[in-house]
């Protein structure tokens, strides 16, 4: 059963493409689409469009958000600034499906230079069907929104002193 969302998307010029083809993609599956993003192939500053999802998605307006420019890097970084905004940069399944389980990631980015397209739309199935799994991960969660309050944090204390990294953890 598909969940439809509303999911605000937006880009540079450097993504274009790549929203355009997601656009489609998502509303075949009933999701509301607001279009935050250029659709004119001319220098369009990243942070402003990345700013418009990233707001709409603090504000509850919106349930996810998608933003796209060559590397990713900028869009990610920008929609970060907003308070409430945990975005990731999408480079691999995994990560992807990570970001969200252990992040509670409310925005997934993406860079049209450097990703297939087939990648891109496969990771956003991944990122909007994939539930955050709470438990110790919200002390976490917490934590950043602290620091985005400017409250100092601290190292919470270790129950298992003996617990190994498993990849993904």
């Amino acid at each position: 059963m598909v969940i439809i969302m509303k999911i605000a998307i937006g880009n540079d010029r450097n993504g274009i493409d790549y929203k355009n083809k997601l656009l489609a993609h998502l509303k075949t599956f009933g999701h509301e689409v607001i279009n935050c993003g250029t659709d004119e192939n001319f220098p369009a500053d990243y942070p402003v469009h990345a700013e418009k999802v990233g707001r709409l998605v603090a504000n509850n307006e919106c349930d996810f958000g998608i933003v796209i420019c060559a590397t990713g890097e900028g869009v990610t970084i920008a929609a970060n600034k907003i308070k409430n905004i945990r975005a990731g940069l999408a480079y691999d399944d995994e990560v992807t499906k990570l970001m969200r389980m252990h992040n509670n990631a409310n925005v997934i980015a993406f860079g049209q230079d450097f990703m297939k397209y087939e990648d891109v739309e496969r990771r956003v199935e991944i990122f909007l069907n994939t539930d955050f799994d709470g438990g110790y991960h919200c002390t976490r969660i917490q934590q950043l929104k602290d620091l985005e309050d400017g409250k100092p944090i601290k190292q919470t204390p270790i129950l298992n002193p003996e617990h190994k990294h498993i990849k993904g953890q």
